[in-house]
């Protein structure tokens, strides 16, 4: 089958298509799933630039892909498609099923025609969700949610506000969407810093918008929040040394911060201990990674049904901005895009997209 990959960390240009063997038959959970479109995310930009760090043992967990044949580390994690066999205990899926679903970090990846995928973390596509749609979904939603529901403890109905950091990137408009109307907090306040991201992140659910190159605690004062409706939450998705002694001076007492983004940084002299204010990391494959199979991991798949019903009814909108046809340059050029930082929600490529060349090559 054709993938694309690298066979050397390190420029965008180091992705290239090759040919490389089918995935072994799936075994335990596993499916074994035809490959219809992918997306791109962050993490993507730093596996393949050989500095992703949220694991500081990963590249030794994936050098066998590099130095084994056939000596290429297929990258990507969204995918959506159809499932072509399962392995013997998958009990939620069968062959001919369409489904998004989210690759195990240190096995091949998604941008490949054909994948293995772990059932817990797959849910159903919805027949109103385009494939390429549904591939734009599945790491964003979970990890937003998980942030949100698991780690920050949000209640739904709760009288609380709460401060996503980045409310136009792909993560923020997510989670502003699942702050907003999955767990209906009556405030919901993002940063964006252009016209379009500022209008964009409205549509995604932001009660109010501030300008994350300003001054964010004055601006914050300046909204004049009800007293009954504390600012509680906070969630960061960009440059966590940068926003945490701001988010520390605006938080109420008792307060909780959530980031999903690696960083160095001292909380000694922030509002952090004397608010007695709660942080914690989110990484979506904590249990993945670490061999950790509880029942997190079954809920990764409930969520993602989940995820299938609020796109049909739209409680959630997809935040798939533009589109590309899945080729080696199309994956290139979505790279480029990503690395910039100025992408508005999330860029996916699909095989059924107008454009030349063969997919995946």
């Amino acid at each position: 089958m054709h993938a694309v990959g690298v066979t050397e960390y390190g420029a965008v240009e180091n992705l290239h298509s090759k040919e490389v063997p089918k995935p072994s038959k799936p075994t335990g959970r596993q499916m074994l799933v035809e490959v219809k479109a992918i997306s791109v995310n962050p993490i993507d930009i730093k596996v393949r630039n050989g500095t992703y760090d949220d694991p500081p043992d990963y590249y030794d967990r994936v050098k066998s892909l590099t130095q084994e044949p056939p000596n290429f580390h297929i990258i990507g994690y969204d995918g959506a498609g159809i499932v072509l066999e399962t392995g013997p205990d998958v009990k939620y899926f069968k062959t001919g099923d369409e489904i998004f679903y989210l690759a195990n970090p240190v096995f091949q990846g998604t941008y490949a025609e054909q994948v293995l995928v772990d059932e817990r973390h797959a849910g159903h596509k919805p027949k109103s969700v385009e494939f390429i749609q549904a591939a734009a979904m599945p790491l964003t939603f979970a990890t937003a949610y998980e942030s949100l529901a698991d780690r920050l403890e949000i209640k739904e109905n709760e009288k609380a506000a709460i401060l996503i950091i980045n409310g136009g990137g792909g993560m923020g408009s997510i989670a502003s969407q699942i702050a907003r109307n999955v767990l209906k907090l009556p405030i919901v306040i993002t940063t964006a810093s252009r016209p379009e991201t500022v209008e964009f992140s409205k549509k995604m659910g932001a009660t109010h918008v501030v300008n994350h190159r300003g001054d964010i605690v004055q601006q914050i004062k300046d909204l004049n929040l009800p007293a009954d409706i504390p600012l509680k939450y906070a969630y960061i998705t960009s440059r966590t040394e940068q926003y945490l002694f701001p988010l520390a001076e605006v938080l109420a007492p008792f307060g909780k911060i959530c980031s999903i983004v690696q960083a160095h940084f001292d909380m000694y002299g922030s509002q952090m201990m004397s608010k007695s204010l709660t942080f914690s990391w989110c990484w979506l494959a904590s249990g993945a990674y670490h061999y950790y199979v509880n029942d997190k991991e079954e809920k990764h798949h409930q969520w993602y049904e989940k995820l299938g019903q609020y796109l049909e009814d739209g409680t959630i909108k997809c935040h798939l901005m533009k589109r590309f046809r899945l080729t080696a340059e199309g994956i290139r050029e979505v790279h480029r895009r990503v690395e910039e930082g100025k992408a508005i929600g999330k860029m996916a490529l699909g095989i059924d997209v107008p454009g030349e060349g063969e997919p995946f090559c």
